[in-house]
């Protein structure tokens, strides 16, 4: 008698109907393949350790980062991004907290062309007296966009949580976006979450002083977009990577001909 096995279900890639994929390049996904959905870097963080990373992505071809943290009681991760990718480039974490664990995030996006620049990330509170705070800065030109997409999620049993985003977003030129979605589940009721985000230009008479000072267009407009990005950093205490990542943001400014 001939069996018959059961194929193994193709991966498929989301759309656009997808909350956390809405401002996605799903163009761009489709050619790093849907298999890729599947490429978790899951790291454990043990009662009371620390852990910390740093990235600059981003390069001529799509680029997916996914990062799944479970971190456990009184367990600290913090992770800072700059994204500066020339095509469509997302960084995602997914991340659970035990009992007074905390989660630190800094993030930059940063850019022109016509590129998507993205972090999504979700963090759950799943035991009481965890807290989190997540700080995206944007900074974008030409058509690009740069999107942060953030989901908490406090469970029933997680009181004491104190969660906070933060995402601003400066447009250098009139053709560029920035889209910010902070989404809260909340099943506990005694918490605090804050979220809050806004999108601007820069600051036409902080320009105007600069160069009254004798400043040059160029100058002050990279001291005024340093000092921008800057917050997203303020937690990294060690300052070589720190200027590492901010460094690479610059970098990308100075591609910018505004």
């Amino acid at each position: 008698m001939m069996r018959s096995w059961p194929m193994p279900e193709a991966a498929i890639l989301p759309t656009r109907r997808d909350e956390a994929w809405r401002y996605a390049d799903i163009d761009a996904l489709a050619r790093i393949g849907a298999d890729a959905l599947d490429q978790w870097k899951d790291i454990s963080v043990a009662d009371g350790e620390t852990w910390r990373h740093t990235m600059v992505v981003g390069s001529d071809q799509p680029e997916l980062h996914r990062i799944r943290l479970t971190l456990g009681a009184g367990a600290r991760a913090e992770l800072f991004v700059t994204n500066a990718g020339g095509d469509y480039t997302r960084v995602e974490a997914e991340v659970t907290l035990g009992d007074g664990a905390h989660f630190e995030f800094g993030g930059v996006t940063i850019g022109g062309g016509d590129a998507v620049r993205e972090f999504v990330t979700t963090t759950v509170h799943a035991a009481p007296n965890a807290t989190s705070n997540q700080t995206v800065r944007s900074v974008h030109w030409g058509t690009a966009t740069g999107n942060f997409l953030g989901e908490i999620k406090v469970a029933r049993d997680a009181q004491k949580t104190d969660a906070a985003q933060s995402f601003k977003g400066l447009l250098l030129e009139a053709g560029a976006s920035a889209n910010a979605v902070p989404q809260l589940e909340i099943f506990a009721d005694d918490v605090k979450c804050a979220h809050g985000a806004t999108v601007g230009q820069l600051d036409e008479a902080a320009r105007f002083y600069m160069a009254a000072r004798g400043l040059s267009p160029d100058t002050a407009r990279k001291l005024l977009v340093q000092a921008f990005l800057g917050d997203a950093f303020v937690e990294l205490d060690d300052e070589k990577v720190h200027e590492q990542l901010l460094g690479a943001a610059l970098a990308a400014l100075e591609g910018a001909s505004l």
